[in-house]
């Protein structure tokens, strides 16, 4: 079973305390992550390894140390076999987000999922309500791609006996070989992280800092993009219903509510909603967008919110939107670049020194 482990700069609750992101508490089928303060707290003896949290965090904040996404995909992909089962190559058959799915399925032209062994699994049952979830709506992705392959989820029950008992027997004889004392001395450490049975809290500080600036796409979405450029491409470009594609989203932004307040664009963790020099605009590119939900947390005017489409153009020929521009000038008191909305002559850090200044010379009741 893996170690899970946080990646607090990653997380984007660390990002903003404004955010609401619970998405790992809400899939983990043993309650082994809690939100019991602004991080997600880990009880790694309740947690059972089956990486959906893994697969579900937008930011890829969380990791098994014996389960790598990315590998298993590069590696699954040179492989013969359309079958993934959590008796053969993965932890758990849920171990795996829609944007793997979906290339994974364009690749092998074709994915069967084992949900064989759900039944008798503690934590099967609710495996299986997620996967149906998700399975349905990459179907429905790979549908609008023009794709006639699908993902199934089957009642395969694979199982290896030779390996399982080649796998035995490597674990006894492995005790007497005194050459890996010191590997046995960190499986020891590791196990004994895996028996405490207690909620270990995470924090940010400075060392986090670097972290927390650097805009980072994640690795399933190079992945996607990466299967993306070998199948080809659908006849036409379908529009298709925003809330079943959920890794990513196309947004729509209300000038009447825009504050220019510059959080959305400067919190967004990979770099979906940009700006330029002179802070005049908010770009967005939805093939960035990992739908996080940081920038609508953010947003104290509400002025942002999620399109109810999605136009699959963007995965295929990625363009950045403009949202706003903004009409800018220099400060009349400071000569700095500021954003007038209203045709304000002076920005809002003289204008609230202007009135500090009048409150101090009683000049202001």
């Amino acid at each position: 079973m893996g170690l899970l482990s946080l990646s607090p700069a990653k997380c984007v609750r660390a990002l903003s305390i404004n955010s609401i992101c619970t998405i790992c508490a809400e899939v983990c089928p043993t309650s082994a992550i809690a939100i019991t303060d602004r991080l997600p707290s880990i009880n790694q003896a309740v947690c059972v390894g089956c990486a959906g949290c893994v697969a579900s965090c937008p930011t890829e904040a969380l990791g098994l140390d014996d389960f790598n996404p990315t590998d298993f995909f590069f590696s699954f992909v040179s492989d013969e076999s359309v079958l993934i089962s959590c008796q053969k190559n993965v932890p758990c058959v849920a171990a795996l987000g829609s944007e793997h799915l979906i290339a994974l399925c364009g690749m092998k032209k074709g994915l069967t999922l084992d949900i064989g062994h759900c039944s008798a699994c503690s934590i099967g049952e609710s495996i299986v309500d997620q996967l149906q979830i998700r399975v349905e709506n990459v179907n429905y992705a790979l549908e609008a791609m023009e794709s006639i392959h699908r993902v199934d989820l089957v009642d395969v029950g694979y199982f290896d006996d030779e390996k399982a008992e080649e796998k035995d027997r490597r674990d006894f004889f492995k005790t007497f070989h005194l050459k890996k004392i010191g590997a046995y001395k960190a499986d020891f450490e590791r196990d004994v992280k895996l028996g405490m049975d207690e909620y270990i809290t995470h924090t940010i500080d400075s060392s986090h800092t670097q972290g927390l600036r650097t805009k980072k796409i994640t690795d399933r979405r190079k992945v996607f993009y990466t299967a993306l450029k070998r199948l080809e491409k659908p006849s036409f470009y379908h529009i298709v219903d925003g809330e079943r594609i959920n890794f990513t989203s196309q947004k729509l932004l209300d000038e009447t509510k825009c504050t220019a307040c510059e959080m959305c664009y400067r919190i967004c963790p990979t770099g979906a909603l940009t700006s330029d020099m002179r802070n005049s605009k908010i770009d967005f590119d939805p093939f960035l967008c990992v739908r996080c939900h940081l920038c609508h947390d953010v947003c104290e005017s509400n002025a942002i919110t999620l399109s109810t489409s999605y136009n699959l153009k963007e995965w295929y020929e990625p363009s950045v939107q403009n949202l706003v521009t903004y009409s800018v000038r220099r400060c009349d008191e400071c000569g700095l670049i500021f954003t007038s909305l209203g045709g304000e002559r002076i920005c809002r850090r003289c204008h609230l020194e202007e009135e500090e200044a009048l409150e101090l010379w009683g000049l202001n009741r």
